[in-house]
């Protein structure tokens, strides 16, 4: 989607499109986090260790995290959370075992 301008109804000023296109990039950016050292960490079909194993990641990858959601708690080497980090389209990975550099939500709530 292009924005050419965005107007003010208001007082009839127009803006250029280039801070509204910096807004929404900045707000869509995806960062890629640290899994922890040495581990090779499960990737479950949901929030929690219940859920079906999707595949595990290597020793020193890397994950985007597009959203965050409650779900089973898990001890790991960066403390006890029941954060659950979505990697991909039905991905998630316990945040316990992210390096986000938080305890809490650092991204939206999932919503389904």
């Amino acid at each position: 989607m292009s924005v050419d301008r965005v107007e003010k109804v208001e007082g009839g000023d127009v803006e250029g499109a280039g801070a509204a296109e910096a807004v929404t990039m900045a707000a869509t950016a995806v960062r890629y986090y640290s899994v922890a050292p040495g581990v090779r960490l499960n990737v479950r079909s949901g929030p929690g260790t219940g859920y079906t194993l999707v595949r595990v990641l290597p020793e020193g990858a890397k994950v985007p995290i597009f959203c965050q959601t409650p779900g089973t708690n898990v001890a790991g080497p960066y403390g006890s959370s029941n954060i659950w980090d979505n990697i991909d389209d039905g991905e998630f990975v316990s945040d316990a075992y992210v390096n986000t550099g938080s305890d809490g939500y650092v991204r939206p709530r999932c919503s389904f």
